[in-house]
């Protein structure tokens, strides 16, 4: 079976090398800015709602993958218990804070992904409440 996606929109930031982007999206100070494409705009209805959204993505400057890889402890783990962009369907996951929406555009934080990265899919964070 093949399955085949239509990026909605497209990621600009500075971090132009895949070398350059912090290891997770919990620990970046770097903004960004989410463009949507026309086609998917009205979509964005009420999404300024969410003080943070999870975004998938293709890792598009990824090469390969291995089912062992080393983390950056140095530890060699399963590549399902790592982060890594070298995976058997190079998608990836982000939670980033919503700054602002103003279509075309969503303004982010937290962002570890590279210039030019093809977003898959925006859906709002709901964090589970532990009351």
């Amino acid at each position: 079976m093949k399955i085949c996606y239509e990026p909605i929109g497209v990621m600009h930031c500075g971090i132009k090398k895949p070398a350059d982007a912090p290891r997770f999206y919990s620990i970046s100070e770097v903004k960004g800015t989410i463009e949507v494409f026309a086609p998917f705009l009205e979509g964005l209805d009420a999404l300024a709602e969410y003080e943070r959204i999870v975004v998938l993505f293709h890792f598009h400057l990824s090469k390969g993958y291995s089912l062992k890889q080393k983390s950056p402890s140095g530890r060699v783990k399963g590549v399902f218990s790592l982060c890594s962009p070298m995976r058997p369907n190079a998608i990836g996951m982000s939670i980033l804070k919503l700054v602002a929406v103003d279509p075309p555009f969503l303004s982010v934080d937290n962002v570890d992904l590279v210039d030019g990265t093809p977003i898959l899919d925006i859906k709002p964070y709901k964090p589970i409440d532990h009351q």
